[in-house]
């Protein structure tokens, strides 16, 4: 994460002035990065105070705010590597991190008696986890599952070392004292943390095994999808139609009924009601291909 550049305090004295009320000015730190930890929190303190004085927007608040966080950034890195192993770029959690590090700088108050690290660590792991909660997951679940899949992990692990074999569901339900649907309910939703490509590639076993796709095995081609957008695209289509011809179609293709029985009920010969229905689809035929853009 890009940071302003700090100034010299030559610099800020030459834009504020150096008669700023609550104090002398502000130690001239050329790379603030570089400060050790027990340093910086010293200096915090003094940055902190100065952070409260001058005011907002002026170049050495500027100066004091942009110092605090790059002295603090070892606080970052410190959080960071507790996550390490998730498999996701460090850069990515250390960048996350200090979105959480200015959080806790800009509402920090030297009143509340709390070392600053103390204050900073909770906002930064709390940026860090968000980052993982909204991002990491490859099917989006709802938080309470999220934070069940990792209780179930911490259960499954210390009946599995108790037992020396995979608990049931009933025993990981009466350890986390839950229902066993919610165990259930958990370990389907812990199927979508991680997704595998339809692409990726699958080696056989034995002579005749060689290399196919994860897509060759699973599902089947649904038919019946294809007339979804057919039936959207025919509702409107029917609609337009007059009572007797939707009669006519209803009678004919859902109710089966024969072309002498529909004339029957409509009291005209056979020979009409096959003409009828021949003009009524043909209608609905150009209708559809029109739809399509082929007509």
């Amino acid at each position: 994460m890009k940071t302003a550049v700090t100034r010299p305090q030559a610099q800020v004295d030459e834009k504020t002035g150096t008669g700023t009320p609550g104090g002398g000015p502000l130690p001239d730190i050329p790379d603030p990065r570089a400060v050790a930890p027990r340093d910086a929190r010293q200096l915090s303190r003094h940055f902190f105070r100065r952070l409260a004085e001058v005011e907002e927007g002026t170049y050495e608040y500027q100066y004091a705010r942009n110092t605090l966080i790059e002295m603090n950034m070892s606080l970052v890195r410190f959080a960071a590597g507790r996550f390490r192993g998730r498999g996701d770029d460090m850069e990515d959690v250390v960048q996350t991190g200090m979105i959480g590090l200015i959080k806790a700088i800009d509402r920090f108050e030297l009143s509340r008696e709390v070392e600053f690290t103390s204050f900073a660590l909770p906002y930064i792991v709390g940026e860090i986890k968000r980052f993982f909660r909204d991002t990491t997951w490859a099917v989006h679940v709802p938080r309470r599952l999220q934070e069940l899949r990792v209780e179930l992990a911490k259960a499954r692990e210390e009946l599995s070392s108790r037992l020396d074999r995979e608990p049931t569901v009933a025993e990981l339900a009466t350890l986390m004292n839950i229902a066993e649907s919610e165990v259930v309910e958990g370990q389907i939703a812990s199927n979508g943390y991680n997704s595998s490509s339809l692409d990726a590639a699958l080696t056989g076993e034995g002579a005749e095994g060689g290399e196919a796709v994860l897509a060759d095995f699973i599902g089947v081609e649904e038919h019946g999808l294809r007339l979804v957008e057919d039936f959207h695209a025919l509702a409107p289509l029917m609609a337009g139609l007059s009572e007797r011809d939707r009669r006519i179609i209803h009678l004919r293709f859902v109710e089966e009924a024969t072309q002498a029985e529909i004339g029957e009920r409509l009291g005209c010969s056979q020979m009409h009601v096959s003409r009828l229905i021949k003009r009524i689809i043909t209608r609905l035929r150009e209708g559809m291909l029109g739809e399509l853009g082929c007509a």
